[in-house]
């Protein structure tokens, strides 16, 4: 084969709650993303208790497009996008999340969203849980560090299975849920877990209780893959990762373990979903620290029967560790290891850094290491957009598509990777997740909204949405 397959599912990612809006129209109830204030680049968001009167939540409006998806999805016919990567927001279906009937409005909404896709000849490819859980289960019962969690989810998708089973083939259970693996970064755990840490926490104790809550999402999630085979068997249920590849700063053996150390944290997740078993290397973590992660014998099983069918994975940046005597950001997994930039990749204006050959990198070692489908389901580049004339000339996009879609073609031509898709993120300008901003724009449909929510919403097509336009039509050929 010296080209994609016909069937190359070439498309575009979003998340529900980074685009629709519409935060309580309909019966919807208030969700984890629409309790996170705006920040900007270097400032975190805020997360309140509760919606409060005083504060700017930007996922409330979004770019609206819980009433403007008709003239989206036209935009991304015109694109010819084959696949959409959207997310179903849980808190349309069941508002509290522990609700006894789901709300037929929100699940109409769907309904009419999807037919519209199919009906331009997109098929959706959805999440189930994509940072959206709804904000009671965080009140109520503390997150998925609690085991009742697990029904509410498989109930959840349950519902939206059985309802959508022949409108939706591919279905993601818990997006990016292995952010979470370092423990580091509060607003990981919350939107991947519902979970706040009291600011006195001890990093163990944080740790372990992430440990309890992903243990918790994976065999919800092997639940519902099991649950969706039997629904439809034609189903293909996958995971979803983040994946940052970690190489040793220097040829010290040290490093490269430092290396190996790190990338198991991330790796634990998918090993998971893939295998149905608690890997021995995670196994003897907890022992040596005392950690006490609360799993049966009958979960065990449920892990072992829910495997997924393929892997959806983020790829954005690379990163480096060292043993050295360099300057850098403190790493718990190998004694002395610290973070630190790598000198031979550029960064983004926010620190992300460029590596198109990580991406290749990665897909070998993910195809090696699993032997499963992987379908790139996020890979974008956030950048400052300057509107002259209406026109918005994003060539810096272009060329980090370019050269990430380069590399993802030697890694299908040249090295046998199985590879089913690929979607960028943000195909259309959205709220940023990180920061809350619209300015860190990933589209190739431009959005009139700025950083503080004012603005018309009014779409324009970037440069960049013409020379993706040309790469599809092409089948990757003309890059």
């Amino acid at each position: 084969m010296n080209r994609f397959p016909e069937d190359f599912l070439w498309g575009g990612a979003v998340a529900a709650h980074q685009v629709e809006g519409g935060w309580n129209a309909d019966g919807k109830g208030v969700s984890i993303a629409d309790v996170m204030t705006a920040g900007g680049n270097g400032i975190a968001r805020e997360i309140t208790d509760g919606v409060l009167d005083d504060k700017y939540y930007p996922n409330h409006e979004a770019i609206d497009f819980y009433h403007l998806y008709k003239e989206d999805i036209q935009l991304f016919k015109e694109l010819g996008l084959k696949v959409l990567r959207t997310s179903i927001n849980w808190t349309r279906i069941f508002p509290n999340g522990d609700d006894k009937e789901p709300n037929e409005k929100g699940l109409q909404f769907y309904d009419d969203l999807f037919d519209e896709l199919l009906a331009n000849g997109i098929e959706p490819v959805i999440t189930l849980s994509h940072f959206e859980i709804p904000f009671h289960l965080y009140k109520a019962y503390g997150g998925f560090k609690s085991k009742e969690l697990i029904d509410f989810f498989v109930r959840y998708a349950q519902t939206v299975m059985t309802r959508y089973k022949n409108k939706i083939k591919y279905w993601m259970t818990f997006n990016e849920i292995n952010n979470q693996a370092d423990g580091q970064h509060d607003l990981h755990t919350w939107t991947n877990s519902a979970i706040l840490f009291d600011r006195h926490e001890s990093q163990a104790k944080k740790e372990e209780i992430i440990y309890q809550a992903a243990i918790n999402e994976l065999i919800a999630s092997a639940k519902v893959v099991e649950l969706g085979h039997e629904i439809n068997p034609e189903f293909q249920i996958g995971c979803m990762m983040a994946y940052v590849p970690v190489y040793p700063f220097s040829s010290m053996p040290e490093d490269q373990m430092a290396a190996l150390k790190v990338m198991n944290r991330r790796f634990f997740y998918s090993d998971v979903h893939v295998r149905g078993e608690i890997p021995n290397y995670i196994v003897k973590e907890w022992s040596q620290k005392g950690y006490h992660i609360d799993i049966s014998q009958e979960e065990k099983k449920v892990l072992k029967e829910g495997t997924v069918d393929y892997i959806g994975f983020s790829y954005y940046m690379s990163g480096a560790v060292t043993t050295l005597d360099e300057e850098g950001g403190p790493i718990e997994d190998f004694p002395h290891a610290k973070w630190l930039s790598n000198p031979h990749v550029k960064a983004s204006d926010w620190g992300w850094q460029i590596d198109p050959v990580g991406l290749r990198y990665m897909l070998n070692i993910l195809d090696q290491r699993y032997q499963l489908p992987l379908f790139i389901v996020e890979n974008g580049f956030g950048a400052y957009d300057a509107v002259e004339n209406n026109q918005i000339h994003d060539q810096y996009r272009i060329d980090y598509l370019r050269a990430h879609i380069a590399e993802m073609k030697k890694a299908v031509l040249e090295d046998g990777v199985n590879l089913i898709g690929y979607t960028p993120w943000g195909i259309i300008d959205i709220v940023s997740f990180g920061s809350g901003e619209m300015e860190k724009r990933y589209g190739m449909i431009y959005v009139d909204k700025n950083n503080d929510g004012q603005g018309t919403l009014k779409r324009v097509k970037k440069d960049s949405f013409h020379w993706y336009q040309g790469v599809i039509r092409s089948n990757g050929d003309n890059i």
